[in-house]
Formats: C-alpha cells, sequence, structure tokens
C-alpha cells in the first residue's frame, strides 16, 4: 500500500515586503554594536547569498491558524471530499498563534483543533493535534499520516504546514529579512495505483545540532531582554545541510529503487538559494553526476521563508504551473526534502 496526495491548497498572504522596506531598519550585531556599513549594502549582500527579494507577512487581523484554515479549505475542494470523513488533522507549526503587535504565542487549544473548529467538522473520530518539528514539520506530518493509514489507524488524513514567522523576529537582527508567513495544506489518502510515496527518511540530531536555531534575545540591549525571537547559527546550520541533507536523500532515493536519473524535480525547504543549490549539486555529486536544469523549482525570491509552509506551497505551485519554466506530468517522479530546528531532516520520493 502506498500514500497518495490527492488535494493540494496554499494560502499566500497579501502583504507584500520587499527588500527595499528594510532600508530604514536599524540593524546591529550581536553585541549591540551598529554596522559598519550601511544598509543598502546589507541587503544587496543579503539577497546575493538567500536570493530572496521579497516575502508575505500575514494581514494584521489574521494567525497562522487562519492561513491554515485557508489553505485547507483550498485542499478540501481540491480533493472534492467531505471534511467530515477526515481521521486526522495534523499542523505542523513551530511558534502557535501569534496575534499581530504581540509577543506571546497561544497554542491552547491546540491549532488544529482550531482548524476543525473553523472547519465546522462535527465528527468527533477527527482526531485533531499538532507536531513541532522545525520547519521539515510537514514532510514529518505527511509521514505520520503515512504510518496511520498503513497501520488501518486512518483511511484519509489533513496535513498542514503553517507559520507567522513575521511576528517571533528580532527587527534589529539581518537575518529577519529571511522570514516569512504562509500556510500549505494537503489531503492524504491511500493509492491504489501506482502513485504515492515510495520511500522516505527522517532523522533528528541532538548533539551538538540541537541548538543551532534557538530563542534568544534582541541585539538591540535596550529591549527587554526577557523578550526572546527566533535566531539562528547560519554558518552551522549551512554546513550541517551540506554534510547530512545530500545523504539523507540519496539514502531514500536508494530505497525507492528510482533511478537517478528518472527524478523530474526536487522540491526542497526554501530556506537560502545558495544553501539549496549546494545541497542539489553534493546530492547528484554521490551518484558522480550534476544538475539537470531546471530540477529545482524555488519559490523563496518572491516569499521567503514560511518555515513549514514552504514545501506544500512550492508543490501547489508547481501543480497549478505557477512557476516558471517548471511543470510536472502523472507519472513523475519527485524528491521532497527538508531540514531545519531539532536538526531535523527528513524527505521522502513520490510519484505524482
Amino acid at each position: 500500500m502506498k500514500i497518495k496526495i490527492t488535494g493540494i491548497g496554499s494560502y499566500i498572504p497579501e502583504k507584500n515586503i520587499s527588500n527595499t522596506d528594510f532600508g530604514d531598519h536599524v540593524f546591529l550585531n550581536e553585541d549591540g554594536t551598529p554596522f559598519a556599513y550601511p544598509n543598502e549594502v546589507v541587503i544587496t549582500k543579503f539577497k546575493g547569498i538567500t536570493g530572496i527579494e521579497k516575502r508575505r507577512y500575514a494581514e494584521d487581523h489574521f494567525t497562522a491558524s487562519d492561513l491554515a484554515f485557508f489553505a485547507s479549505q483550498k485542499a478540501i475542494e481540491n480533493a472534492g471530499i467531505d471534511p467530515e470523513t477526515l481521521d486526522y488533522i495534523i499542523f505542523a507549526h513551530n511558534f502557535g498563534d501569534v496575534k499581530h503587535g504581540t509577543v506571546q504565542s497561544d497554542i491552547i487549544p491546540s491549532l488544529a483543533t482550531r482548524v476543525k473548529h473553523q472547519l465546522q467538522i462535527k465528527n468527533p473520530k477527527c482526531v485533531a493535534y499538532d507536531i513541532l518539528f522545525g520547519c521539515p514539520g510537514w514532510i514529518e506530518g505527511v509521514l505520520q499520516a503515512n504510518a496511520f493509514i498503513k497501520s488501518g489507524m486512518a483511511k484519509r488524513c489533513l496535513v498542514i504546514g503553517g507559520e507567522t514567522l513575521s511576528r517571533v523576529v528580532d527587527a534589529h537582527d539581518r537575518d529577519s529579512m529571511i522570514y516569512s508567513d504562509g500556510a500549505g495544506a494537503t489531503i492524504i489518502e491511500a493509492s491504489e495505483d501506482e502513485t504515492g510515496m515510495l520511500s522516505y527518511e527522517s532523522a533528528t540530531y541532538a548533539a551538538e545540532e540541537a541548538n543551532f536555531l534557538f530563542f534568544g534575545k534582541s541585539y538591540n540591549p535596550d529591549l527587554n531582554p526577557d523578550t526572546k525571537y527566533i535566531k539562528m547559527y547560519g554558518r552551522k546550520i549551512y554546513e550541517f545541510a551540506l554534510s547530512h541533507v545530500p545523504t539523507a536523500m540519496k539514502s531514500c532515493l536508494d530505497q525507492s529503487g528510482i533511478a537517478i536519473e528518472d527524478v523530474k524535480k526536487i522540491l526542497i525547504h526554501q530556506a537560502n538559494e545558495k544553501m539549496d543549490e549546494a545541497i542539489i549539486h553534493r546530492f547528484y555529486k554521490l551518484y558522480g553526476q550534476t544538475p539537470p536544469e531546471n530540477i529545482m523549482p524555488m519559490s523563496i525570491h518572491d516569499l521567503g521563508n514560511s518555515s513549514v509552509a514552504t514545501v506544500p506551497t512550492l508543490f501547489d505551485l508547481l501543480v497549478r504551473n505557477q512557476i516558471e519554466n517548471h511543470q510536472i506530468q502523472k507519472g513523475d517522479v519527485l524528491i521532497f526534502a527538508s531540514v531545519g530546528a531539532g536538526m531535523n531532516i527528513n524527505a521522502f520520493v513520490y510519484r505524482y
């Protein structure tokens, strides 16, 4: 038995923030001292490394669970199912609902429960819960849905990735320009044909790697040190990803029995353009090859890094032919992969 994605939907917020909108920000070093060069230089270097030109922020009156609800509605409609037939709602996020202008996370009730409530699902046997797995959370939710369906515990699951990272960033940290908001949702069911998930990999590295991403105080010493923001050791994450993600992808592909030449697209977490390109090159190098042209669709240039939402949103855009020079056909083999806080890595090979 295989599982497949029978419905896909995403919500991309309307608030469009360009790099030039950061022109007046006061960026500081970790010790609170100002940069020795102007913001124009900071922004130019940032774009050169990350590839990000714009990102989307949630409208002020929406929270992460609202974005997830909108994406879930689209996925349910795309699948053509009755939401009352869902057995599980699995919501991957990192910071809960953070209302605009606040710093407190709200996760009671769970965000999955809130989505179930907004969908007006009455069936009590539709179990709703959240998972915290860093940026790879949506993929991990798909793997859990796979386990539920194969074990006979479920027939149909809704797996969501949604986040509002713009509300947990330190405005004085240049890394804040990376993050964005959004949501992607998928309906997962058993596959009765040759399509669906062929193999998977998942791992947590928590020795030296556990705190590569963390909550820390603002770089502005005048702000309350008890208020925490998302922080990261970017160089360590980059090196970790290049060392571990390609090998995980290779292990996953080898398990599937699919030849590297038969892979049509690789959908990787939209964290950093240069890092993603390096991962793909190293992955193909493991097979003694170089990546073919247009193997890796990207959305980071216009949407930024919305954590758990990047991969399902990218897939939705790909399915709807919304990414220039990238199309997929029935029967194409795809690799989904992600890396993030934990440090967690996962991947799966999928026949569309």
